[in-house]
């Protein structure tokens, strides 16, 4: 199976409500975010001109498109922290999560808005982000869970 791996950075800053230590209060990373996609057909053989399972340029342009640029210089906060916080709500570069946005949480949420913008011809198989130089998540497709 072919994969393709691109790899992303922007800056943000995020909270995660409830937290007993010092990450409860709004702090910033510069995230890295690796995204890896395959085709869905078997390619034991070339492939045909122009020879791409997709075009880094179109990975690139989604990518860019549904994560980096609603993420990049923003600050990243749960609607349980601004409704404790409102004093948060009116800040111009606020995106509100659903969940806590915590690398687990923007993994599910770019996971799933990836997957709807790749093209038919295509999967999302891999990714991992860098909360830092020596932190990060993961998610794979279909990986059986340990007992």
């Amino acid at each position: 199976m072919l994969k393709l791996t691109k790899i992303f950075h922007f800056e943000a800053s995020h909270a995660v409500y409830g937290y007993p230590g010092a990450c409860r209060n709004i702090h910033g990373h510069s995230y890295e975010l690796h995204v890896t996609i395959s085709s869905i057909t078997n390619q034991d053989t070339y492939i045909p001109s122009p020879g791409f399972v997709m075009d880094f340029k179109e990975i690139k342009r989604i990518v860019n498109n549904t994560v980096v640029g609603k993420f990049d210089h923003k600050v990243l906060l749960s609607a349980g922290f601004v409704a404790a916080n409102p004093g948060f709500a009116s800040m111009e570069n606020l995106v509100i999560f659903e969940a806590e946005p915590t690398a687990e949480n923007m993994l599910v949420y770019i996971k799933n808005e990836l997957s709807i913008k790749l093209p038919g011809n295509t999967r999302l198989e891999y990714l991992k982000i860098y909360e830092t130089k020596d932190s990060y998540a993961e998610w794979v497709l279909n990986q059986p869970v340990n007992q």
